[in-house]
């Protein structure tokens, strides 16, 4: 399976971006992960086919994860960004429940990556 991301940018605080991964086949489970410069990857959250979702403690109420499984496509809707939320988001996906897709060392099929940087 192939991820291919989109939608990243530049926006200053308080603004919103609409990130975008197509897949080209159909996955179990999708998520979104991001890694900022000298951190750790980390997981934003996830939705499963049945469209259950989970998030990280810092984006909730922020944040919105969705998917058309038609379109085998999955969508991070982000507003009220912060600086802090500034890195490269990945898209992962796999056949597997969306417990293990967000365990750091999960076998996920990845992206390429898309940039967001949120200024002050």
């Amino acid at each position: 399976v192939q991820l291919v991301e989109s939608g990243g940018g530049s926006v200053q605080t308080g603004g919103s971006l609409r990130l975008s991964c197509i897949a080209t086949d159909s996955v179990y489970c999708m998520g979104w992960f991001r890694q900022a410069p000298g951190k750790q990857r980390e997981g934003v959250g996830s939705i499963d086919k049945d469209g259950s979702t989970n998030y990280v403690d810092s984006v909730k109420g922020r944040f919105t994860i969705s998917r058309d499984n038609a379109e085998n496509t999955l969508y991070l809707q982000m507003n009220n960004l912060k600086p802090e939320d500034t890195a490269m988001y990945y898209c992962a996906a796999g056949p597997w429940n969306c417990d293990y897709l967000m365990k750091p060392a999960a076998d996920n099929y990845w992206g390429q990556g898309t940039q967001v940087t949120v200024s002050s």
